[in-house]
This record gives C-alpha cells, structure tokens and sequence, in this order.
C-alpha cells in the first residue's frame, strides 16, 4: 500500500533511538524527509547519517526537550530546513514512574511541554502544508498507562493528560485539515529500553509481566512504528482526535 509519504516532510523528537527511531526510519523508508532531535550528539549524528542511507534529506539536533525555548527553535529551524513541514511527531519520553515530585515534574516537562511546545511551533507550518496539499498531521505517543490505575502514577496520568491535549488540538485543527492522534503501546521491548532493564534487574517480574501478554510477545518498536506512520499518511486524512491503542489486548477495556 502507498502511504503517499514520498518527499513528505516530517520532524520525529526523540528520534535516535526505541520508538521515536523507528518512527524515523519508516517514514525515512516510505521517501520522507526527516529531522529528528535527541540529547545524544553521537546518537544523533549516527540517526541521520542512517535516514540519509535511505536515499532522503535528514537532518538532526541536539536539543534538551525540557528547555522550551530551545526546543521550539529547533523546531522552526528544522523545518526551514526542510522547506516546510507535513508531520509532527512527538516521541519523546521522559518514563518517570514515581509518584513523586520529582517524577510529576520530569513527566510534565517533557512529555505535556515537550508536545505543547514542539506544536507550537510547528503549527504554522503545519497549517501552511494543509493548505497547499489538503493533509497534515500530528502524532504523540502516549501509552496503556494512561487506561490502567491500579496505583498512584504521574506517567499514567501525564499520558492521560496527553491523551486530552491532543483530542483538543484536532477538534480545533479539524477545519483547517491538520489532524493530531495519540498512539498508545502496552510493553514495547528493545534493546537498551526499560523492559529490556527489567528484564536484567528484576528477571522475575519481567518474566511475571511478560506472561500477562495475550499474544505471547511484547510489542517491537516496530510494531508501534507502523501504527504512527500510517496515522501520520494522508492515507489517514480522515482520521482525527482517536486514541490507537497498540498492546495485543493487554488491556481489557473496549474503547466506544
């Protein structure tokens, strides 16, 4: 199937490595060009020169998602670089799971802000894109977290807020054809990620979360990445302010 991605332009945050990263990659595969920001000089450097391998334009920065202003420079920087854009993709993450200060802080400042602030800039490009081609589109990763309380969590209830910030944003986009969707993976394992962490430092507890999953297996990157991808297509230009849940039902509610 054709995505219609082809010469798409597309920022990916936290774009170097689990998620974010094959976020990039496949929209790099489909013939996006892409730009992608992580903390990491040498994660970044080596993202792009693997997006460019691809045979598209990439470009990267190093950007700290916790300060706003230099988070939304880049972004306006990145598209200039693109010469517009037609995607926003916000992957990054801060995983804080504590109910602590500390963690409430960490989760709101880069997951909400993080969002809020990389929208902010990007949409007036965004919208300028919608113009001229009819589609453009904002993706947030958020997660199963947000749907599961069994205790107190500033991660579950940040990505609950994310969850109604994005609702927002396309209702309000809606008339100027620039749609915003959430994905939301159950356990994603990958190399260097936090099941596969747990899995070294509590085996017995990754193995007891493991087998809580239907379909045998934890989601792969990629998985995740295909959902986000396609959402973020024109394929999906009549898809707006949904909540795609990606957990190979680990989750038991129905979403009406």
């Amino acid at each position: 199937m054709d995505l219609q991605l082809k010469d798409k332009r597309a920022i990916v945050t936290g774009g170097t490595r689990g998620i974010g990263r094959a976020i990039a990659d496949t929209l790099a595969g489909e013939g996006c060009n892409v730009a992608i920001c992580a903390r990491n000089v040498d994660q970044v450097s080596e993202a792009v020169d693997a997006l460019k391998s691809k045979g598209v334009s990439a470009f990267g920065g190093v950007v700290d998602i916790a300060d706003g202003e230099a988070l939304k420079a880049w972004i306006v920087k990145a598209g200039g670089e693109l010469g517009g854009l037609d995607i926003l993709v916000s992957s990054a993450g801060a995983m804080a799971m504590g109910a602590d200060e500390a963690s409430w802080k960490k989760n709101l400042q880069i997951d909400i802000f993080g969002a809020v602030n990389s929208v902010e800039a990007a949409l007036p490009m965004l919208e300028e894109s919608a113009k001229e081609n009819g589609d453009a589109a904002i993706v947030a990763i958020g997660s199963t977290a947000a749907v599961n309380a069994t205790e107190p969590s500033s991660y579950g209830a940040i990505k609950g807020a994310m969850v109604h910030y994005i609702k927002g944003l396309a209702r309000q986009n809606a008339p100027k054809h620039v749609r915003a969707n959430v994905v939301s993976p159950g356990m994603v394992y990958f190399e260097g990620g936090v099941w596969h962490r747990v899995e070294q430092r509590a085996p017995e507890y990754f193995e007891a979360s493991f087998t809580r999953n239907p379909m045998g297996r934890m989601a792969t990157p990629q998985d995740i990445a295909n959902a986000a991808v396609f959402l973020a297509s024109p394929c999906s230009s009549f898809t707006t302010g949904i909540n795609m849940i990606v957990d190979g039902t680990i989750t038991d509610r129905a979403n009406y």
